[in-house]
């Protein structure tokens, strides 16, 4: 048994979504937020400097008193591929634990994938899966315009802006006959009714961050690394730029979740 917390970081909010996640799965968990508010997005930048954030975000929460990460941006779990910037702890991205899944449910093997810039060119998604399932056929399409439009709060399911967009991006992934669809971003399943709308109800809609909190619950029963406390866990949020743009954005990703202490924190 381990009473630290589980460190969750992302390039901007997206990863709140995991952290919902974890609420909901490991309720007397302590989580630590780091969202990279300043720098949002990731999907635009260089590999190199992908990494080099990826290794500021991962100093940032070793800080803290923590038994396990989780790099809840695709983007870096993208650029990383079967690395690990931690060895002394456990460690997942988001790319494997959806993939698992995706490659588990559909039916007739063909998968859409969306992501930033970043993670669609590394290709991450596509080995993962032809390592499973080398007769799946993949479609991915990067989204470069979601990720700044979820976190200005262009969210709601008839907003006609951020429709449009993921129609322009969705098309060929639809035309394409994927029954199962992989939102390879953290910050998509906030616009889930969007992209439902769009690829039709037949088709599979696999959250990234979801199903990374669904791994890491699994690593950590496994490493006998679960708290033993019987009391509902509490979050605590750090972000590099503003709180008050957090505590007004994050509702967007948590709903009804506690929003717990925030402080702003350079890195």
């Amino acid at each position: 048994m381990n009473q630290n917390a589980i460190g969750v970081f992302d390039s901007g909010l997206g990863g709140l979504t995991a952290v919902k996640e974890l609420n909901r799965i490991l309720p007397n968990e302590n989580i630590i937020f780091f969202g990279d508010t300043a720098r949002v997005p990731y999907g635009t930048r260089s590999r190199e400097t992908i990494l080099r954030y990826t290794s500021e975000d991962v100093a940032f929460l070793k800080q803290h008193p923590v038994k396990m990460i989780i790099a809840a941006c695709g983007t870096v779990s993208s650029i990383l591929g079967t690395d690990s910037p931690v060895q002394d702890m456990p460690f997942t991205g988001v790319v494997y634990p959806a993939v698992r899944t995706a490659c588990s449910i559909t039916k007739n093997n063909k998968i859409g994938i969306i992501g930033t810039p970043a993670t669609i060119k590394s290709g991450s998604y596509e080995r993962a899966i032809y390592k499973i399932n080398p007769e799946i056929a993949v479609t991915a399409m990067a989204c470069p315009l979601l990720v700044h439009l979820v976190e200005y709060g262009y969210t709601n399911r008839e907003n006609q802006i951020t429709r449009l967009a993921a129609e322009e991006y969705l098309t060929p992934i639809r035309n394409a006959g994927a029954d199962t669809l992989i939102m390879g971003c953290t910050h998509y399943p906030i616009i889930r009714d969007i992209i439902a709308d769009i690829m039709g109800s037949h088709v599979n809609l696999i959250s990234a961050g979801e199903e990374a909190a669904k791994y890491a619950k699994k690593c950590l029963t496994e490493q006998d690394l679960l708290t033993d406390s019987l009391q509902t866990g509490h979050n605590i949020y750090y972000v590099s730029d503003s709180v008050a743009s957090f505590r007004e954005n994050a509702k967007h990703f948590l709903e009804d979740a506690a929003y717990g202490q925030v402080f702003s924190s350079r890195i």
